[in-house]
């Protein structure tokens, strides 16, 4: 497979994309005005305890105050063993946190619609291969990584650091094959970054960073790099000058793939890459086949229904719902991580009687999803036929980062008929004539409003003129929507 990585530099966003085949399966997005937070690290100050909760809130310079919650308060020193087998009793809130309390944290999960950031306090960073947890004991392995004798060569490399410094270690999936010289390179960096942050912890004040991640363009090298990606081409001098630094310096294997890209036509477009941002963002995905995909992102969870559409098969209806939920499995799967969906995700896919095509299309899935860099849990099909799965959050979706709430449906996907606001309008009549004395009355309302009114309901304008014996008069208002109107006393 042919994977490359895109990244696009202008001074107020930055792009990074994933491709395979020329087929776009990943997207990341950060804008200097709203730049992610994930992995930054804050001298924050205790502003609540809800002991009902097991959490606090926490502020640390945002908009709003971020969320603590017990469990993810840090283990304390002395355990050590596998960090993927530890396992912890979660101690009351109340004896771990006080209000006012100053505490370093670090964010796990960037602020997503009207939620606060997530924090920890069981602080780590990053590198290559590694990532040091300073707070914790005990080695961990990237479940990616399956051979077991990789995983405790692996552990082996690393169990004598654990004699001569404090803290825990987890190999990231980059470290599969990688010689013990080059990840005690990474160890002692780690250290050496570690250490100067302890330096500075006493100087900073609360809600300020003690650290900040790298940026998307160098973070797209340290997490999305891997042995399948053929090039990585960068638009921007400056940037990719900075690229070729950091490579040399902590990647040299992937230095050789970068590549400045000098082209005439935007590198996004050359890939089709705006074409599939652009698709990503509507609600209806088509199939080859002729069937397609409806996907619903709502506050509580992601639906996505898969319906036959225009196909109609070459043989019996069973084999072709079988083959359009085949498809549908894979679509659904790139989909959700070029839209970047996360949080529990409900599966309709067409009605099938047979059970091994069932478990086929399960299967499907199932391996579809296996690239996903994002943790899942697929829970099979519900009684209702419908696939459950969950994909954790990080991040904001494609939607949430490029697009609003539509002004005229305030978001809902709907608005209110022509019909329906005029009947409206009748109703506020007869109540503000009832409750007020006047000679007459004004609606101002919005171009369509005002056409039905003085067109299809001209004869009841006239019968409820009559029946309140007052005169009623139409005002355009240019700027309002169709559902706004104000009915005024003359």
């Amino acid at each position: 497979m042919s994977s490359e990585i895109l990244i696009n530099v202008t001074p107020s966003e930055t792009r990074a994309a994933v491709v395979d085949n020329g087929v776009l399966q990943e997207i990341f997005i950060e804008r200097t005005e709203n730049l992610g937070l994930v992995g930054n690290i804050y001298k924050g100050k205790v502003c609540r305890v809800l002991p009902g909760m097991q959490a606090a809130f926490v502020e640390i310079g945002l908009t709003r105050a971020a969320f603590l919650h017990a469990s993810d308060i840090s283990i304390p020193k002395g355990q050590t063993g596998d960090l993927q087998k530890s396992a912890k009793e979660v101690p009351p809130i109340t004896s771990l946190l006080r209000e006012g309390q100053e505490v370093l944290v670090q964010v796990i999960k960037d602020p997503l619609g009207s939620k606060g950031a997530r924090l920890t306090t069981q602080l780590s960073v990053s590198s290559r291969y590694l990532v040091y947890m300073p707070e914790t004991q005990g080695i961990g392995v990237s479940l990616k990584i399956e051979s077991e004798d990789e995983r405790e060569r692996l552990k082996s490399c690393l169990i004598s650091q654990l004699e001569n410094s404090d803290g825990g270690y987890i190999l990231r999936t980059a470290a599969e094959g990688v010689a013990e010289a080059e990840l005690l390179a990474d160890l002692q960096f780690l250290h050496r970054l570690w250490n100067k942050l302890g330096d500075r912890k006493s100087s900073i004040k609360c809600g300020e960073p003690l650290y900040e991640d790298l940026p998307l363009s160098l973070r797209a090298l340290r997490d999305l790099f891997s042995d399948d990606i053929e090039r990585i081409r960068i638009d921007s001098r400056e940037t990719f000058s900075k690229a070729l630094s950091f490579s040399e310096g902590f990647m040299p294997e992937c230095a050789l793939r970068l590549e400045h890209y000098k082209g005439e036509s935007p590198l996004f477009e050359l890939f089709s890459v705006e074409d599939e941002i652009t698709k990503a963002l509507e609600r209806k995905v088509p199939l080859k086949s002729g069937g397609y995909l409806i996907f619903d992102q709502t506050e509580a969870m992601t639906t996505v229904d898969v319906n036959t559409g225009g196909f109609v098969g070459k043989s019996n209806q069973e084999e072709t719902i079988f083959k359009t939920n085949l498809e549908a499995a894979q679509a659904i799967a790139r989909q959700l991580r070029v839209r970047n969906l996360g949080g529990i995700i409900i599966l309709d896919f067409i009605d099938m009687e047979e059970k091994e095509h069932r478990e086929q299309v399960l299967r499907t899935l199932e391996k579809a999803m296996l690239p996903d860099r994002s943790r899942h849990n697929i829970c099979g099909v519900s009684e209702l036929g419908l696939v459950e799965m969950t994909r954790k959050r990080t991040r904001e979706s494609l939607e949430h980062i490029m697009c609003e709430p539509c002004p005229c449906c305030d978001g809902k996907g709907y608005a209110k008929s022509a019909e329906t606001v005029c009947y409206e309008i009748f109703r506020e009549i007869l109540r503000e004539s009832k409750q007020y004395e006047t000679s007459q009355f004004l609606v101002l309302a919005s171009q369509d409003i005002i056409d039905r009114l003085n067109d299809e309901d001209s004869t009841n304008i006239a019968e409820l003129e009559q029946f309140i014996g007052k005169p009623i008069l139409f005002q355009l208002e240019s700027q309002y929507m169709r559902e706004q109107f104000n009915v005024v006393l003359m």
